[in-house]
């Protein structure tokens, strides 16, 4: 029944319009309506389908998604025309209200779009492929070449390490549709870097990290802090675990145990799991076929080369290189910022507070993938990397008017700044649990 006992029809369409009020009733798991721009959609049985998984809607049940939903869609035309099956009302116009900032934020990506900073460049990723076909060429050349000595065993390691890590990040460009105007091209690049040449899985990365762009460092919508077993984040969550539990973690000692637990396993032991785990409950069977070329292709060559046992040891160690880059790199940006609940904020000041930026060099554009300009790829998801260091002054500017803060750290101040706030976190617990606990 829709507001003033009128019948919701079988394709979901309301005649009448909504308040705020009653769409905010629509915000369990099953019974999902979002709205985008003043326009209400009954999304519960689409986010079953939803190319971008089904939780990343949830998190905008009973919110304005109009944001979120111009950030991820490049295509939002087209889209808009498959949203007219779950069309359910319109918003009264006097409870459509647009902040001076979302206005404001629009008109920058306006001027971005009029920039053509939208606009991959097909050199630049042309030889981001090249670039790991090359690493992959070069081990297995030095180990034919030279044998399994350890200066070829080495080399080899560091050349796999690194596709590895170089692979993340450009895999992470065709999984935010960035490169093809193509969806289906972008997808078959996702494919191929993410599955082909990493041997993890594009669907459990879709799944997860959409999410986090979503809602980022929104305790219980972004699964990057979801580490509450392991670490505490912020005041919110420190004060949290400390009441809840009577026996947990020495999270005051979390910033010593970390280096011991999340750089070096994340990879070949959490995420070895998590993916597979997750491909064959989902049943990606598309997935696992390709996952499946890589650890055929890596096995074949290397048990040949050195033996099972060796093999195996070879493996886990390009993914404990890969993980500590990894983990350095992505929990650098967003482990020091703030992180709370859901204030369902405009998209600007969403981002902006979860994330932070490492300064522009040739090497931590490398490095990081790009991903030294974090802040500018939280706004503009879709952005080809090469281009976000361009929209820096005029989203630094924007920041300025409203009174946000723009941060920018070097990168070994970043990475330092992780174990601070671990550090800082880890105090707060310990003074709420004595004041729970102990007192």
């Amino acid at each position: 029944m829709g507001k003033g006992g009128q019948n919701v029809t079988k394709t979901g369409r309301q005649s009448q319009e909504l308040t705020w009020k009653e769409v905010q009733k629509h915000s369990t798991r099953t019974d999902k309506w979002i709205v985008v721009d003043g326009e209400v959609y009954n999304v519960t049985e689409w986010s079953k389908k939803h190319p971008g998984g089904s939780k990343i809607i949830t998190h905008y049940a009973g919110q304005d998604a109009s944001e979120a939903f111009r950030a991820f869609h490049n295509d939002a035309p087209s889209v808009r025309k498959y949203m007219k099956a779950f069309h359910v009302g319109s918003l009264i116009p006097s409870e459509e209200k647009q902040e001076e900032i979302t206005k404001d934020f629009e008109e920058l990506r306006q001027t971005c779009t009029k920039m053509g900073l939208f606009k991959p460049s097909v050199t630049f990723f042309t030889l981001s492929i090249l670039e790991l076909l090359s690493l992959e060429v070069f081990a297995y050349w030095v180990l034919l070449t030279y044998g399994n000595g350890w200066i070829p065993w080495t080399l080899a390691l560091v050349a796999l390490g690194t596709l590895q890590a170089q692979a993340g990040w450009i895999q992470h460009d065709y999984g935010h549709l960035s490169v093809f105007k193509s969806t289906r091209w972008n997808h078959f690049f996702h494919q191929f870097t993410m599955n082909v040449m990493k041997g993890a899985g594009a669907d459990w990365w879709n799944h997860l990290h959409y999410q986090h762009h979503a809602k980022p460092n929104v305790i219980g919508k972004d699964p990057d802090v979801r580490l509450e077993k392991l670490f505490v984040l912020g005041d919110t969550m420190a004060e949290r675990a400390a009441k809840a539990w009577k026996r947990s973690m020495p999270y005051n000692l979390q910033h010593r145990y970390f280096f011991a637990t999340l750089p070096p396993l994340l990879f070949p032991l959490y995420f070895q799991i998590m993916i597979f785990r997750h491909t064959l409950i989902r049943k990606k069977w598309l997935d696992l076929f390709t996952m499946g070329l890589f650890y055929f292709r890596f096995f074949a060559f290397f048990i040949n080369q050195m033996g099972l046992g060796m093999a195996l040891r070879f493996y886990f160690f390009i993914r404990v290189l890969e993980s500590h880059w990894f983990t350095w790199v992505s929990q650098s940006n967003h482990i020091p910022m703030e992180i709370e609940d859901d204030k369902e904020r405009p998209w600007l000041p969403l981002q902006i507070y979860a994330t932070c930026d490492i300064e522009k060099s040739w090497f931590n554009d490398w490095f990081t993938g790009h991903l030294n300009h974090q802040i500018e790829h939280h706004l503009f998801p879709t952005m080809p990397r090469h281009n976000l260091y361009k929209a820096v002054p005029l989203v630094k500017s924007l920041c300025e008017k409203h009174g946000i803060p723009y941060k920018t750290k070097t990168l070994y101040g970043a990475f330092a700044d992780i174990v601070r706030s671990l550090e800082s976190s880890g105090q707060i617990w310990n003074a709420y649990y004595h004041a729970y606990h102990l007192s």
